[in-house]
Parts: structure tokens; C-alpha cells; sequence
């Protein structure tokens, strides 16, 4: 029996809140296949590395971040055969959060909005789709939305994380006592801010809390319709 060869390589969703938007770390290929158009940095597994350790080589060398406070967790595993047109190919696709990055050290590599990002190459719209619904759906159950912000930040900083992510607005007064009376997930660090002369503010830091108790669970009216790259693929 002839075991057939098969590349494995990791893709990255990098989501960060820039001017106002969802953005995702992307590259302009300049190459066949797909030459100029937009995709998930990535790269193939080494012999001598774990998928993990794969995952961070590829954010310090292709999305050129090194050190950089990113949330990494693994995604999802795409495998169909015609993902890549010129091989039998395994995406593990990590998914990353992290607070407002400079421009990365790389010229081909740029932070993109979301819902710019409406035909890229292989299928990482498909795989950047399933990480910002992944995202989403951790800002219901988890504290990970903290990860999009500064160590220290106000609870009007954090609303606005959820806004930008569901795509929706939020009403102020509730969104605070939701996430000030969820368990051990903001802590006051004492300090008071104000911002456009408006009323001072409480600045926060993340707690202990992993899962949210009560959760954010969005309405309804909160989880809009998809569109563009938030389509769903065949």
C-alpha cells in the first residue's frame, strides 16, 4: 500500500479592532497560485515541530509579529481534497485575538477589515468566516474580549469591542452592570479617566474569570445576518 503525501501546514486568523473595525492580519500573494490576491498568513509544518509551536513560528516569521500579545487557539482542521489546486493539502487553522497591533515588519503582509476581505485565495474566507464567528461566539461564554484591549481600559473601551465584533450597538447602561456584575471578570485598578470632556470613568484591568458567570449572551436582534465575508460557504 503507497501512503500518499500530504503537506500540513497552519493558517492564521489574527483578529484585532483598528479605526473602529474588525481586521485580520492578511498578505497579497505574489505568486501562482492565486497571484495577488488576499490570504490568511500561513506556512507548512516542519518534521521536527508540534502544531502548536508551528502555530508561533508563523506568527513571528510570516505575519511578522514576534512577541506580540496575541490570544492563539487552534480553529478548526480543513482537509477536502481541492482546498489547494496544486496539492493534497491539511490546513490546522489557529484562531488569534489581540489588542491594536502596529503595521507588521513584513511589506507584503497588512491589517485588512473584515468585511473587505470578500474573495481571498484557497478557502480562507471560509476559514477567516469560521474565526470571526468563533470570536463571536467567545465573547458570549469567555472573558477572551478583554484580549482585544489594552491591559487597563474602561468598561465604554470594552463595549465598544463588543459592538465592532457582533456588529451591533449596545446599550450602555445595561452593558455595564452585565459585565461589572459578571464574576471576577473586570477588576478596578483605582484609577479614573476621562476622555472628550465627558463624565471621569472607571479604568479596569481583566480578572481572573476564564468563563463568563452570568454569560453575555446575545439577543435575537444582537446576532445580525451575515454578509460578505461573514457569508457562509458551501
Amino acid at each position: 500500500m503507497t501512503v500518499p503525501r500530504i503537506g500540513v501546514s497552519v493558517d492564521l486568523v489574527i483578529l484585532t479592532v483598528r479605526a473602529g473595525q474588525l481586521a485580520t492580519l492578511a498578505w497579497r500573494r505574489d505568486g501562482e497560485p492565486y497571484a495577488g490576491m488576499q490570504a490568511l498568513p500561513g506556512g507548512f509544518i516542519r518534521l521536527d515541530e508540534d502544531l502548536p509551536a508551528a502555530a508561533a513560528r508563523v506568527l513571528d516569521e510570516r505575519a511578522g509579529l514576534p512577541g506580540a500579545p496575541v490570544h492563539l487557539e487552534q480553529l478548526q482542521t480543513y482537509g477536502y481534497p481541492d482546498r489547494d489546486p496544486t496539492r493534497r493539502a491539511v490546513s490546522v487553522a489557529y484562531l488569534g485575538l489581540a489588542p491594536d497591533l502596529p503595521a507588521p515588519d513584513t511589506p507584503q503582509m497588512s491589517w485588512q477589515p473584515v468585511r473587505a476581505l470578500t474573495q481571498m485565495a484557497f478557502d480562507h474566507e471560509r476559514i477567516l468566516s469560521d474565526g470571526v464567528e468563533r470570536a463571536r461566539s467567545k465573547l458570549e461564554y469567555t472573558s477572551l474580549a478583554a484580549a482585544f484591549c489594552r491591559a487597563e481600559f474602561t468598561v465604554g473601551e470594552l463595549r465598544r469591542v463588543y459592538e465592532i465584533v457582533w456588529g451591533v450597538r449596545l446599550d450602555p447602561r445595561n452593558f455595564h452592570r452585565k459585565v461589572t456584575g459578571a464574576r471576577n471578570f473586570l477588576v478596578k485598578t483605582g484609577a479614573m479617566t476621562s476622555s472628550g470632556g465627558g463624565r471621569p470613568a472607571h479604568v479596569y484591568r481583566r480578572g481572573s474569570a476564564v468563563l463568563l458567570h452570568p454569560p453575555m449572551l446575545r439577543t435575537p436582534a444582537e446576532r445580525p445576518r451575515r454578509t460578505g465575508s461573514d457569508r457562509p460557504l458551501p
